[in-house]
């Protein structure tokens, strides 16, 4: 059986390495620069604005859906901010140098158009299931705005099994390794707290996920944060350094593993999208669920989780790791990587931030991916029975992941992925008039409120975002 396993994971390994090759991320890119084109750059013309909208609850109260624009929001970076913040950010330095954090950021600088047009979709095309609650992302929009139903079933089906690979086993495994690395914590003690934990919130539904995640996102996105910038104020004479550092490496190309430019964009790239998930189609899955008034608010909400897990959280970590250097420590793994730069500026305390960052993202990646396979299930399967079914069996899956080792679910967690953004990124392409027209309305909007702001001589910081 081991042999056997074995075997297996290699024939999915080497699928996986062509499924992540450069046509995807080519597609996953140029789809992201298409729609930054259509859109006129919006992700830079209106950050600011949506950065505001984050935290204004003025167009939720009276608009439909079942949770907040901020829970929507805080949901899909629970489900988003997780291991590839800190592991794979490692990964990315290890297998395309320093160059490949210059990378992804230029992938997750198209990605937020990417992200921002999902969510656009999400809320233009999303229905009420038999409970009254809002059903939406990739699957309705390719249903029902594409008129490909089978694209739709494709992505809801690799949504289930990505659910409990990548969104389950993966980061249970992971938070139980930690715990038992750095507090010497049995496997199977953090498997049934985990267990315990994550019962208690997902069996309550979206509300329950969108009211944890609403205290838990923003704590752990200030911990690690804190402690990265500790760090960044403490050597502040070296950051100049890192960033040329990073830059030069990023057209020049020194992998710690050896490589070229080639690698540094190909890892740079891969590990960015693996981060954010822009192009992936998951997070449009929270964004249906929002209470907005307009397709387009919600889609600026959603467009800032890309520029808070890879320009803030991932920049952290791939910044800490340059400025370290030991990345040029050949005998370093990944998950190695990030505690050993953490280790040399905070000391003795640098495990325990990364251990903490890793309980804290990883536990909230379980939270959220819970609700995208729930609703691709639902899709599937109309009714509750499936549903109620699928939360006992992905809470069991917690207890089975902290305690097993997960190699074979990792490589199949990545094809999952892989194989979710295809039909997601083909609705992306073929719908990008309908985001067009929608980016058109909220801009009109916009500019109607800013006006009713003037005239009422509402100070700017009370104006409507």
């Amino acid at each position: 059986m081991t042999n056997f396993l074995a075997k297996l994971n290699e024939v999915l390994g080497d699928f996986s390495s062509m499924l992540w090759g450069i046509p995807l991320i080519v597609l996953i890119v140029g789809t992201g620069i298409l729609l930054t084109l259509r859109i006129s750059f919006l992700q830079i013309r209106l950050l600011p604005q949506a950065l505001r909208l984050v935290f204004s609850k003025k167009h939720d109260k009276a608009a439909d859906g079942d949770i907040s624009q901020f829970q929507a929001l805080t949901t899909a970076l629970a489900a988003t901010v997780g291991t590839g913040n800190i592991v794979g950010v490692a990964t990315a330095v290890i297998l395309g140098g320093p160059g490949a954090v210059f990378w992804m950021w230029v992938s997750a600088f198209f990605g937020m158009a990417t992200k921002y047009s999902e969510a656009i979709l999400a809320v233009r095309y999303r229905v009420k299931d038999a409970k009254g609650q809002m059903a939406g992302g990739p699957m309705y929009y390719l249903e029902h705005g594409l008129k490909q139903k089978w694209l739709a079933v494709l992505f809801a089906c690799f949504g289930v099994l990505a659910s409990f690979g990548i969104g389950n086993g993966t980061q249970s495994n992971s938070v139980a390794g930690v715990v038992n690395a750095t507090f010497s914590v049995p496997t199977w003690v953090t498997g049934l707290i985990l267990t315990a934990f994550v019962a208690l919130v997902i069996l309550g539904g979206i509300k329950s996920i969108g009211n944890v995640t609403a205290i838990f996102v923003p704590i752990m996105a200030v911990f690690y944060l804190a402690a990265g910038l500790i760090i960044m104020i403490m050597n502040i004479t070296e950051i100049p350094a890192a960033f040329l550092t990073i830059i030069k490496m990023a057209f020049t190309g020194e992998a710690a593993l050896g490589g070229a430019v080639g690698a540094a964009i190909r890892y740079g790239v891969a590990r960015g999208v693996f981060s954010n998930e822009a192009g992936l189609g998951s997070a449009p899955i929270a964004a249906a669920a929002a209470k907005t008034d307009l397709p387009g608010r919600q889609a600026l909400v959603s467009m800032t989780q890309v520029f808070l897990d890879t320009f803030l959280i991932c920049s952290i970590t791939g910044i800490t790791i340059v400025m370290s250097g030991v990345y040029t420590n050949k005998g370093l793994q990944a998950n190695e990587l990030t505690t050993a730069a953490f280790s040399h500026f905070l000391g003795g305390w640098g495990p325990y931030v990364v251990a903490i960052g890793l309980i804290f993202f990883a536990s909230s990646t379980i939270l959220g991916w819970a609700y995208y396979g729930e609703k691709c299930l639902q899709y599937l399967f109309k009714g509750q029975t499936a549903i109620y079914i699928y939360r006992v069996i992905f809470v069991a899956f917690v207890f089975v992941g902290s305690t097993v080792a997960l190699d074979l679910i990792w490589t199949f967690s990545d094809i999952a992925n892989g194989l979710m953004a295809i039909p997601n990124l083909i609705g992306l392409l073929g719908l990008s008039g309908i985001v067009v027209y929608e980016t058109k309305r909220i801009q009109n909007k916009l500019k109607e409120e800013k006006a009713l702001a003037k005239q009422m001589d509402m100070p700017d910081s009370k104006q409507a975002s």
